[in-house]
């Protein structure tokens, strides 16, 4: 499903100081089976523009428009449930979204909101289905409580939760906010597999810029509550984009300064094992070998 916002407007209401709004006009147009990220500064507008893609907040009258795949958010009459069974959303802190006394249970709870006509035998596959999928084995946490498990074990329960009803677009605030290395590692991971194999649109919200810089297909810049730019990471970080919009820079963006400094020809994409490749080309060539 294709995402589309025009000069979408969103405010939470007056202050002391007036109106503020949190999304001052966003344009933005997501192709569906993108791997999109969301960055800015605290407050430049990109949780409360997320929250919009799903429902959970709505466009207001003659404050833009916005539409996901099919469903027009502008219009009174868009059908919630459905919308929300095909763009699911994940929380930053995933024990706002666990509630039920077992994993199995809280799990279940999507089949039985947004697919009713599901018979029990149905229900229990889709969600040992949706378990085994982000690597929790329905045998082993099924009958476990939420609460219990640790918190890559929570956040991972939370998207089984939500892709239990095999959504096509799937956001997540600050996936891997908190997270070890190894952890991180791990998480990423699952998001690619998912990406590769059961959801068309992934669209993460995130202040890792390393994380966005490697692992996402497109980039949208959030500004005072306005798109300041679109592109692909190497567009995003190596032009500078990022940096316009008060973000820091990715630790390749700092090798990347490093080496043209040095006098290195770094054009190139934003990967990990690209740097390193042209790092050692210019390292052990017959310069000398300098150190950087």
């Amino acid at each position: 499903m294709q995402i589309n916002a025009k000069e979408l407007i969103y405010s939470y209401g007056k202050t002391s100081s007036g109106r503020v709004n949190a999304l001052s006009g966003v344009n933005l147009e997501i192709a569906s089976g993108e791997f999109c990220g969301i960055i800015g500064e605290t407050g430049s507008g990109k949780s409360t523009f997320v929250q919009h893609l799903n429902g959970l907040l709505r466009v207001k009258k003659n404050c833009g428009a916005l539409t996901v795949g099919e469903f027009d958010l502008t219009s009174k009459k868009c059908d919630l449930k459905k919308l929300r069974a095909r763009a699911g959303m994940v929380f930053q802190y995933p024990e706002y979204q666990l509630f039920a006394e077992t994993v199995e249970e809280d799990v279940a709870f999507g089949v039985k909101n947004f697919m009713p006509d599901k018979t029990e035998k149905e229900r229990a596959e889709l969600v040992e289905k949706a378990l085994n999928m982000v690597g929790l084995d329905y045998n082993e946490y099924a009958k476990r409580s939420p609460f219990d498990l640790s918190g890559g074990q929570k956040r991972r329960a939370a998207i089984a939760g939500v892709i239990v009803t095999k959504p096509e677009i799937l956001i997540l605030d600050e996936p891997v906010a908190g997270l070890d290395p190894a952890g991180k590692r791990d998480f990423v991971a699952l998001l690619k597999k998912l990406h590769a194999d059961f959801v068309k649109t992934i669209i993460v919200v995130s202040h890792d810029m390393d994380f966005i810089a490697e692992n996402c297909s497109a980039v949208a810049v959030f500004k005072d509550g306005k798109v300041s730019f679109y592109g692909t990471p190497k567009e995003t970080f190596l032009s500078g984009e990022a940096k316009k919009a008060g973000l820091g820079d990715t630790v390749i963006t700092r090798l990347t300064e490093s080496l043209k400094a040095a006098g290195a020809d770094v054009e190139s994409d934003l990967t990990a094992a690209d740097f390193i490749e042209k790092f050692a080309a210019f390292y052990f060539n017959d310069k000398g070998g300098n150190a950087l």
